[in-house]
């Protein structure tokens, strides 16, 4: 599957995947003649973390692979202590 196969789309933190394959294969020897389509398509949801960076979301597809990459919010990668005072 190539780029132009594949669709990733974002609404709010649902993350979603789909895609369309197609494929055609004709063959022909000496006495007999083949013709073979295949079809196929797939969706899925996923939820994203709360403390992914959904502006720097990226997809890519490498022989055949999708890959999405979710860099982390560096806001939310920080701990902080809060002081508790005595009342």
């Amino acid at each position: 599957m190539g780029e132009d196969d594949v669709e990733c789309t974002l609404s709010g933190n649902i993350l979603t995947v789909k895609g369309e394959k197609q494929e055609e294969r004709e063959e022909e020897k000496k006495g007999y003649y083949l013709k073979e389509r295949n079809y196929g398509s797939f969706m899925r949801n996923f939820t994203l973390p709360e403390d992914v960076d959904t502006d720097k979301l990226e997809a890519s597809v490498s022989d055949g692979v999708l890959r999405v990459s979710m860099p982390k919010c560096a806001d939310k990668q920080r701990l902080r202590k809060i002081k508790v005072k005595k009342s």
